[in-house]
């Protein structure tokens, strides 16, 4: 998808998935409003202490499944993918299947 479809989706929340050399962060942002619903990533101190490096495949789909289980506790079901321009490779792939697999659409 392109950038523009992807911020046209008013109906369906965005999940944008930043990848640092060193980190993961993934939010689930409401394009309505402009605000950030739900974040994770691997400098928080709940997934901090799971992992023991926080640039592999292993701490994304951490980072995956946690965002995954806060949209379910809200209620978002479904959502667009938002990658940045990355190639769907290594840990934004990790991330994405690890959010599936918890039950989110997109």
């Amino acid at each position: 998808m392109t950038k523009k479809h992807i911020l046209d989706t008013n109906y369906r929340p965005r999940l944008c998935v930043f990848r640092s050399n060193k980190h993961i962060y993934a939010q689930i942002i409401d394009n309505t409003n402009n605000k950030t619903i739900i974040s994770s990533s691997t400098i928080a101190i709940n997934i901090k202490k799971n992992i023991t490096s926080s640039n592999n495949c292993s701490a994304a789909r951490i980072v995956g499944q946690d965002i995954a289980k806060k949209s379910k506790e809200i209620g978002i079901k479904e959502v667009v993918f938002d990658r940045q321009n990355r190639i769907y490779h290594g840990r934004i792939k990790a991330l994405a299947e690890a959010a599936r697999e918890e039950g989110i659409k997109f």
